[in-house]
């Protein structure tokens, strides 16, 4: 990774980037493809066909060492000594008071190596996190995300992609057979890459971790891979409209360091059957039991137009919460938007108003996720 003089961060592909005329963004201290030209386009490119994305902006923080179990299960909040070798696990790291810092993904690659993978701006803080809560275990903490490159492939056609790019029938198996939140270190197009069933789109697909050396080729390769499966490279806005519609929160706006794992409807993410004292158990444990004032719900528009982050919730001209994330859904058709109300008015099917900027339009609460793809 670069930085200019400003300090925005670049990724190993922001060349290629540049090459096909994206539009950039500041995204978390990086700057990062928003579009290449239409993001509805390339929203319905992941629900129909496949798309191809620059993740490079995340984290990638290792653990290795005979405790890397148990210095994880002490930092975070899930129980991660308990995983399998070759899975994966949600889960999130928290406060002293029980807040969450993050949401992240853990990978176990072995019995005693896990990498950790946090969201962009908050990685620094997350690394030395781990870092700090692993002093006194037997145990190396690496954050590599300065020399790794992430890319993903999302979309009903991303399997057939990464297959072709397989050069044996042994890992063309493997691929196949790789099961969601698992993963497995292959060699793709003659390059060594760490390939996750994991993703943020809602549809099935690989996200694909490899050095910064590799990125261009691995990026090139895949896009070769792509040509006769309709592969489309897509940017944040895309990105962002389709994990909407999968129900899937965002940090810094369903996730903050102001709510508890409780406020966010995350509880079951929160291990309190393991022996460890992770930090923020105290604060939980006495939370344990209690209902949350407000509850993080979706929301169905009723009208045309949609409800954005920081408007109000309203029902009979009062007040009751606050939508973190909204916008028209490309491909139900309607407004969709997760916010928190008061717990009273949480139930699916009660009907509210948003108050869109002086004007209140009609939604309904609704089960998430707003969209669940074919399987």
């Amino acid at each position: 990774m670069t930085e200019t003089s400003t300090d925005i961060k670049h990724t190993a592909l922001h060349e290629k980037h540049a090459e096909l005329a994206a539009s950039f963004t500041d995204f978390g201290g990086w700057d990062m493809p928003l579009k290449y030209g239409s993001e509805l386009a390339e929203h319905n490119a992941v629900r129909s066909t496949a798309g191809l994305f620059d993740l490079s902006h995340m984290g990638e923080v290792w653990l290795t060492g005979p405790q890397a179990g148990e210095a994880l299960n002490t930092a975070l909040a899930g129980n991660l000594s308990v995983m399998k070798v070759g899975k994966a696990k949600y889960s999130l790291i928290l406060n002293e008071a029980g807040k969450i810092i993050d949401d992240l993904i853990v990978y176990r690659l072995g019995e005693e190596r896990f990498l950790v993978v946090p969201n962009a701006g908050n990685a620094p803080v997350v690394a030395a996190e781990l870092a700090k809560r692993a002093a006194g275990f037997d145990v190396v903490v690496d954050d590599a995300s300065a020399r790794t490159s992430l890319i993903a492939v999302q979309g009903p056609n991303a399997e057939a992609i990464v297959v072709s790019m397989a050069a044996d029938e042994q890992t063309v198996t493997a691929v196949k057979e790789l099961n969601y939140y698992a993963a497995i270190e292959v060699v793709l197009g003659g390059i060594d890459v760490l390939l996750a069933r994991t993703g943020y789109t809602g549809e099935d697909g690989f996200e694909l971790i490899i050095a910064n050396e590799d990125a261009t080729a691995i990026w090139d390769k895949t896009v070769a891979a792509g040509k006769d499966h309709e592969l489309v490279p897509c940017g944040l806005a895309s990105r962002d409209s389709l994990r909407l519609e999968a129900g899937m929160p965002l940090y810094g706006n369903e996730l903050s360091i102001e709510r508890t794992p409780f406020d966010a409807g995350f509880g079951p993410v929160v291990s309190f059957k393991k022996t460890e004292n992770f930090v923020g158990r105290e604060a939980l444990e006495a939370l344990r039991g209690q209902t949350p004032a407000r509850k993080l719900v979706g929301l169905k528009g009723l009208g045309k137009r949609a409800g954005r982050g920081g408007y109000a919730i309203v029902k009979d001209g009062e007040t009751i919460g606050e939508i973190t994330s909204g916008q028209p859904s490309p491909t139900l058709g309607y407004p969709v938007a997760l916010g928190y109300v008061d717990v009273a008015f949480s139930e699916v099917g009660t009907e509210l108003d948003v108050d869109l900027r002086g004007k209140t339009l009609p939604f309904v609460v609704v089960e998430l996720p707003f969209y669940t793809r074919a399987k």
